[in-house]
């Protein structure tokens, strides 16, 4: 199949296959006229590279699982470099979920602190909005 309709059967680009291609993610065959020619095993690359990227993958962490498949496994993460990438992916997403909960646990801190000191409402929403413009002008 021509890059056109590789395009559309994997839901991208033209633009986004001739840039795997440039990364050396994706081999075109050359036509004699020069057109690039692509198979099934090109289609199943791309929706690896698709889907890995949906979940938050360079294109970079997606090597060892095209590797993987033009090694002519079954999968992409059956190799050793595709596992190393999912350990990798898992601490630095389990990294930002404690930095995240650290975050979560401050702010509920602050403001369990805010309200202890200011039981009620702070003011600024009980006033009327033209009461604020008139406390303004003056």
């Amino acid at each position: 199949m021509r890059i056109g309709e590789l395009a559309r059967r994997v839901g991208t680009t033209t633009r986004a296959l001739r840039f795997y291609e440039a990364q050396g993610l994706l081999e075109a065959r050359r036509t004699a006229n020069g057109y690039r020619e692509y198979g099934e095993d090109d289609a199943r690359l791309v929706n690896e590279i698709r889907a890995l990227q949906a979940v938050g993958f360079s294109l970079d962490d997606t090597r060892p699982f095209v590797e993987c498949l033009r090694a002519g496994n079954e999968s992409g993460d059956s190799c050793a470099d595709s596992i190393d990438v999912y350990q990798r992916k898992l601490a630095e997403v389990d990294a930002c979920l404690e930095q995240l909960n650290a975050v979560r646990t401050s702010l509920l801190r602050k403001l369990g602190t805010a309200l202890a000191r200011h039981p009620g409402t702070c003011g600024v929403a009980d006033r009327n909005p033209s009461e604020a413009n008139e406390s303004e002008e003056h």
